[in-house]
């Protein structure tokens, strides 16, 4: 990989960091904001749905509409867009006019997410391809792991304003950067709506979709609930708790480098060991989770494997379709967030029915009907021609 491939993965890393880092940042900052706006944290807490809603609505739809224009502009307007709607935030005093500044860039986020992605894969041979997306999966974990400690800390220590002026700065640094070395990237030859569209004719990309989403259903099905499970069945102490989600996190990011070199090497035969390998940790979480040194092990062994499965969703979604990147990483992003929703609702029923020890059925559950659809997907289409091996 050259110096200057090396810089272009660099900032679209950051890219997708600040952008992430607006989403979930808030969520450090929710009690925050509830006294400031003099709102509950049940309403607060809109900033971040229907931030998550408009990200899912808009994913296939954006990236498909701008995908003939030269993507250095569309990702300078993207990033433009959030460091507007995030000075908006700093200075505003009304709730209303907040939620609306957080909407619009969230109708962007696609756009400038799916584009990282293939523009990162199109920078190196499409043998390296899996390991540079890792590199800007980075960016994603980052901006979910730090953002949240990150802002809460600046707004408690400083203010809520200068914790918004933090989501600000690093999307103004990625816009400059984007502005001074990325280069003129001309959309050379462009595919029609309905080429692009065509796509979704095909089995091979709505089984590529249903396994996505059984897979983010399977990781934030259960992760969304870590920290209670850790209050209530590990029994831990608030301090621990923050220091195992922290664990959590950066393990996130260990996974994503982890999974550039897996894909790399053999995609196909690590997209079919996942739904076992995470499994096998799901089972043994579920009989000694009540115990906290093999629960902190889990925690770093599951973060891991967490961070290698979004690069595996990304990818298989993208060898479903790669004649239509910017619209197959569009789908991903959608089907993520379904899995995302679909799993923490499945998790929260789960635990109001039967407990919150229980919540780990939902992540098995869905893992066995992930490797049901991994297999039908590979006994249609023959893995010589749809896989890199």
């Amino acid at each position: 990989m050259t110096k200057r491939n090396n810089l272009l993965i660099f900032i679209l890393t950051i890219g997708v960091f600040g952008i992430l880092n607006t989403e979930m940042g808030v969520i450090g900052i929710l009690p925050s904001i509830a006294d400031h706006f003099q709102v509950s944290v049940s309403k607060a807490g809109m900033l971040v749905s229907l931030f998550a809603l408009a990200v899912a609505v808009s994913g296939p739809t954006m990236p498909l509409l701008f995908s003939g224009i030269n993507r250095k502009k569309v990702m300078l307007l993207v990033l433009g867009v959030f460091v507007l709607g995030n000075i908006v935030s700093i200075f505003t005093s009304n709730f209303t006019i907040l939620l609306i500044a957080r909407i619009i860039p969230a109708f962007f986020h696609p756009i400038y997410c799916s584009l990282a992605f293939s523009v990162a894969a199109a920078s190196v041979s499409k043998e390296e391809a899996p390991k540079a997306v890792s590199k800007v999966f980075i960016g994603v974990s980052a901006g979910i792991v730090i953002g949240v400690p990150v802002s809460s800390l600046i707004a408690s220590a400083v203010s809520l304003q200068m914790a918004m002026v933090f989501f600000a700065l690093v999307n103004a640094l990625a816009f400059i950067a984007t502005l001074l070395f990325v280069p003129s990237m001309p959309v050379e030859e462009r595919l029609s709506y309905g080429a692009q569209l065509s796509v979704l004719k095909k089995s091979i990309t709505w089984l590529s979709i249903v396994t996505v989403i059984l897979l983010n259903s399977a990781i934030f099905g259960v992760y969304s609930y870590l920290a209670d499970y850790l209050k209530t069945v590990t029994n831990m102490p608030s301090y621990s708790i923050s220091l195992m989600l922290f664990i959590y996190g950066g393990a996130n990011i260990i996974g994503n480098i982890v999974a550039g070199n897996l894909l790399t090497k053999n995609a196909n035969k690590s997209v079919i060991s996942y739904p076992f390998v995470l499994g096998a940790v799901y089972i043994i979480l579920f009989f000694t989770g009540q115990f906290s040194i093999p629960m902190a092990i889990i925690t770093l062994t599951w973060g891991i494997l967490a961070g290698i499965g979004g690069n595996i969703a990304q990818y298989w979604i993208m060898s479903a379709a790669p004649e239509t990147p910017d619209f197959a990483n569009g789908l991903f992003l959608t089907s993520a967030n379904l899995g995302t929703t679909f799993g923490a609702a499945l998790g929260g029923l789960f635990i109001s029915e039967i407990g919150t020890q229980y919540v780990v059925l939902v992540g098995i559950l869905s893992l066995i009907l992930s490797l049901l659809t991994i297999l039908l997907r590979n006994y249609m289409y023959s893995p010589t021609k749809q896989l890199s091996a």
